[in-house]
């Protein structure tokens, strides 16, 4: 069970038990944030997308990942920050993932042989002729007919922890709950998406785009088409969320663009509405 902790309202002076959220990592340990007793709870007058997250290490496998900023809203209107002992797990900028400053790595150099060769000189560097060109990237093409959906990036299936919802309140929180959704499901470096949808709000991530739509009207057919069309230029799979589910048509037009669709329910966990869907769900990202 989570720790509770007492957070008092700056404006009103109303003390609150406020309970500790825990995150699931990747590896299946919960990643928990600690909190700071002796720091006051902060009044959130404006937020931005990049100050609702946090980085927090696994104390099990120490990998870094981002997670909703810890928040609590007061019945006087105020949204309080909780405040952190530790926000950022990556210090020295490295990247537990890419291996970097790692001896054991065939790109690091080298400390005892770096400064002077067996003769006691420095290294001769190979000369620029000697080095092939480097080849020229190759640009990702699209599908020859728009048509025909675009398969969404697949890997073997791994065993998942269960899913940890958030409950879904505001708008805010249904965006917060699909993201956590995403890197359930193996998604990595989920983001705001570069190109603003018609409606809702637009996720990114490796290969992927994603549509939150957090009204309380159902996604019509235009909806789900534009995110397909969005994701056919960027080359990248797509998929639908939606807090009051589907019309008729737009349903039948994800099926035949290849589009998972998922419902939000308001304790924030996502339920499949098509069969891409279930798909998805099983095989993972």
């Amino acid at each position: 069970m989570a720790e509770s902790v007492p957070v008092r309202c700056p404006a009103c002076r109303r003390e609150h038990a406020y309970a500790v959220p825990t995150y699931p990592c990747s590896c299946g340990a919960p990643v928990t944030p600690v909190l700071d007793p002796a720091a006051r709870p902060e009044s959130v007058t404006h937020s931005t997308w990049d100050e609702g997250w946090v980085t927090i290490p696994c104390g099990a496998c120490g990998r870094a990942d981002q997670w909703p900023r810890p928040e609590l809203g007061c019945p006087c209107g105020t949204v309080l920050r909780v405040p952190l002992t530790e926000t950022d797990g990556a210090e020295g900028g490295a990247d537990p993932g890419l291996g970097l400053g790692d001896p054991d790595s065939p790109a690091a150099p080298d400390d005892r042989n770096g400064a002077e060769d067996g003769n006691g000189s420095p290294p001769s560097s190979p000369s620029p002729s000697a080095q092939p060109p480097p080849a020229p990237p190759q640009r990702r093409r699209l599908p020859a007919a728009l048509s025909l959906p675009l398969p969404l990036p697949r890997a073997e299936p791994a065993p998942r922890a269960p899913f940890q919802p958030v409950t879904i309140r505001t708008a805010r929180d249904a965006v917060t709950a699909a993201a956590l959704y995403l890197r359930w499901l193996g998604y990595r470096d989920i983001r705001r998406a570069d190109q603003r949808p018609p409606s809702g709000i637009g996720l990114a991530a490796r290969g992927l785009l994603a549509q939150v739509d957090p009204t309380v009207r159902p996604a019509s057919l235009r909806d789900v088409e534009c995110l397909w069309l969005t994701a056919m230029t960027e080359s990248a799979g797509c998929v639908y969320f939606s807090l009051a589910g589907y019309e008729k048509d737009a349903r039948a037009c994800a099926d035949s663009l290849g589009v998972p669709l998922f419902v939000l329910d308001l304790t924030g966990t996502p339920q499949a509405a098509n069969s891409l869907a279930d798909e998805l769900v099983a095989t993972g990202a």
